[in-house]
């Protein structure tokens, strides 16, 4: 059995949290893996419900325990949540039990009506995912009509008087020069950014190479935080760029087993909500004790609350700033845990990537097994005007009057 680590009786609060906590800070709950959207990064491969997902009993007894522990928010998503037909009712149930609610949704059933109830209640947070500031560069990898289905959603919430929605972008290659669109959509609608780093975990393994952000890029996200990042929320999504000099606002450190972690659908639960794989399971709650027993004696976040002391990256004059950037990252790109961020600022990792690695393969799967009619295609941006205006729409000059 691993022994845990005794906490230092003095220190920072980011090395205090190396050592864990008695509750975690950010607990994200994905009760669904069925969504109506197949995003082509989806980290959790979403997309068919598992039959053996958490019934609603069960549901409110983890949310009895997270009340017992004075957890104070829970970040529920999915898939998409709002497709579980219990989905209203345990966000109520929640609320009524002191365990605040922040929701993540493609908007799908944010209604006026819902909006209107969503705008009404204490301690729920709403945020609507939307991947480029323009229906091409969302549509690419999210599906078509996604982009219009996000606008819907946020326009409902500012007109039902619903204050400070969130929309949460994952950076890609093809949208870091829209950083500033974005923020203009979130001002328009009331609504506050949120920013996220693309993790190479489920679906987003496959089209890593062609979306993470590129050298330059990083750096001008970099700089674009540092200019705007006291109105942009990251949580610790970037602490990999603080390698650059200047630490951005944020949590500078991997929480996963520290402060983070995740429940899925069946009542697994893992290290890091970016890490859904059999190597990051600390158990589960229906089989282990209940959650509160899985975070505070498991043998993994044990484990991972054990301070670093070897590795290639504790020799870099830069690692105080960046810890050592993201677990799920190095995992998935096939990367030692214990060396460089496969995006590290420094150029650590090139030698690492061009190198045979073992890429680990998922663990678990939930797309669909056939294409919907919501499926990316991922097709290259188009650069160029059509040829002509049939061949962008077959309904070009159509006039039915």
């Amino acid at each position: 059995m691993t022994i845990a680590p005794e906490r230092p009786q003095t220190g920072s609060l980011v090395e205090q949290f190396e050592y864990g906590l008695d509750a975690p800070i950010c607990l994200t709950w994905e009760l669904t893996y069925a969504c109506n959207l197949a995003c082509a990064h989806c980290l959790s491969s979403s997309g068919r419900r598992d039959p053996r997902e958490l019934t609603t009993s069960q549901c409110e007894a983890v949310i009895d325990e997270l009340q017992r522990m004075q957890v104070f928010y829970v970040n529920i998503g999915g898939g998409e949540p709002t497709i579980r037909p219990d989905f209203w009712h345990l966000l109520e149930y929640a609320v009524d039990h002191q365990v605040g609610v922040k929701f993540s949704t493609n908007g799908v059933r944010i209604t006026p009506e819902r909006a209107r109830f969503l705008a009404s209640t204490d301690y729920v947070d709403v945020q609507v995912s939307l991947d480029g500031a323009t229906a091409e560069v969302n549509d690419y990898v999210r599906g078509p009509g996604s982009y219009d289905t996000a606008l819907r959603a946020l326009a409902n919430l500012r007109d039902a008087g619903f204050r400070d929605a969130k929309i949460s972008v994952v950076c890609t290659r093809q949208n870091i020069a829209q950083l500033d669109d974005f923020k203009a959509i979130a001002d328009a609608y009331g609504a506050t950014l949120r920013l996220t780093r693309l993790r190479p975990s489920g679906r987003g393994a496959d089209v890593w190479d062609e979306l993470h952000p590129l050298p330059e890029q990083q750096r001008e996200l970099y700089d674009w935080l540092l200019a705007n990042g006291d109105h942009v929320l990251t949580g610790d999504s970037f602490f990999h760029l603080a390698a650059y000099g200047e630490a951005l606002p944020g949590l500078n450190l991997c929480g996963a087993g520290r402060v983070v972690c995740l429940i899925d659908p069946v009542g697994d639960v893992y290290a890091c909500p970016f890490a859904i794989h059999d190597r990051f399971k600390a158990g589960n709650l229906l089989a282990d004790g209940g959650f509160q027993h899985v975070w505070q004696h498991s043998e993994l976040f044990t484990e991972l609350r054990s301070p670093q002391t070897g590795g290639a990256c504790t020799k870099c004059s830069a690692y105080d700033a960046c810890r050592g950037g993201c677990m799920a990252a190095k995992f998935f790109t096939g990367l030692p845990l214990d060396g460089p961020d496969p995006e590290c600022v420094k150029g650590n990792s090139e030698a690492g990537l061009a190198g045979a690695r073992t890429v680990p393969a998922a663990s678990q799967d939930h797309s669909r097994r056939t294409p919907t009619r919501n499926e990316p295609v991922m097709l290259t941006l188009q650069r160029q005007p059509p040829v002509s205006a049939c061949a962008e729409s077959p309904l070009a000059g159509f006039d039915p009057s």
